[in-house]
């Protein structure tokens, strides 16, 4: 293992036990800043994540969320506002917040873990800017 396939698991799993359960992502995107985490890209239909850090990148495979050939939904950004802060609000899993990423026509997200900003993109150069705000931990 390198010094990055080491640090994504246990940064995870920190920002996990640290994330408040309403209103908790900026609390696990600080936790995977500070473990120098400096972005997460997510491929929503392959459930496949990027994590750059300092010392290198690793990818994480998740069991993907679509097979085969799929129609891609169109861009809707009040579907996926609407799935966002259901999360936010904590009544939601992670996993009901890609479903409906995926319903409301998001291909990739990327988490800028510096500028905390997170952005959504679907086809044809669709895509959906949100800050989010800085916390302590």
């Amino acid at each position: 293992m390198t010094t990055a396939t080491d640090a994504v698991p246990t940064a995870l799993a920190l920002a996990t036990a640290l994330r408040p359960a309403g209103g908790g992502f900026p609390y696990f995107a600080e936790a995977l800043r500070q473990a120098g985490i400096t972005r997460h890209m997510y491929t929503v239909p392959a459930a496949t994540s990027v994590y750059e850090l300092g010392t290198g990148a690793v990818v994480d495979r998740g069991v993907p969320l679509v097979t085969g050939v799929v129609e891609v939904a169109p861009f809707d950004v009040d579907a996926l506002m609407a799935g966002l802060r259901t999360d936010q609000s904590g009544r939601g899993s992670y996993a009901q917040f890609v479903a409906a990423s995926w319903a409301a026509g998001v291909l990739w997200y990327q988490v800028d873990f510096e500028a905390r900003t997170c952005t959504y993109h679907g086809v044809s150069g669709a895509r959906h800017d949100e800050a989010y705000p800085a916390v302590e931990l």
